[in-house]
């Protein structure tokens, strides 16, 4: 689930043309009712846009969750980390901060275990044909390969990763298989 422009849930394609779909804690009652197993909530908007996570919605997104919350966008610090995960969610997912303060993965799993941490890696076709990791909504380029930046993330203490296809978002088209073979054999990178 993306949260957008602290408006409300939105649905993308490419990571482009942000278009409301309804109210986040109807959607979560909803999932509710459906018995989902886990709940992922990204605000999309946070980190371009360099503002703190939206406290009073991750509180009632938590309060209303019957299922495990995630939540990411934004976060920066352990403090803030520490105040989401204070608000009753489980997990808190990071993209930006995990590349520019790969340190921050460790502080936080060492506090609350590994388990709760969520590293979210964007993935694009690069112009020479392979894959390239980016942040930002896709707008910047990661220098470090998709393949590498996964394996630091996860010996810094990620427990889980997720890996967004940009090409893919909002397609309906279903899984990129070619970079989840990729990603198997470490080939094809940058």
């Amino acid at each position: 689930m993306s949260l957008g422009s602290r408006k409300g849930l939105v649905k993308t394609v490419g990571f482009r043309e942000a278009k409301y779909v309804g109210d986040p804690i109807n959607v979560v009652r909803i999932f509710n009712e459906k018995e989902v197993d886990e709940l992922i909530v990204l605000d999309i908007d946070a980190t371009v846009k360099n503002v703190e996570p939206d406290y009073r919605m991750i509180e009632h997104l938590a309060s209303e969750c019957r299922m495990p919350l995630c939540y990411g966008g934004g976060i920066k610090t352990e403090e803030q980390a520490r105040r989401i995960f204070g608000l009753g969610v489980e997990k808190i997912a990071m993209s930006s901060a995990a590349v520019a303060k790969p340190g921050l993965i460790a502080g936080i799993a060492e506090k609350v275990g590994t388990q709760s941490v969520v590293v979210v890696i964007d993935v694009r076709r690069s112009a020479a044909g392979g894959y390239e990791a980016c942040t930002h909504n896709a707008t910047r380029r990661v220098e470090m390969s998709p393949f590498d930046l996964a394996i630091q993330a996860e010996r810094m203490g990620a427990g889980e990763l997720v890996i967004n296809s940009v090409e893919r978002d909002g397609t309906m088209k279903g899984y990129d298989l070619e970079l989840i073979g990729v990603s198997e054999t470490g080939r094809g990178y940058r």
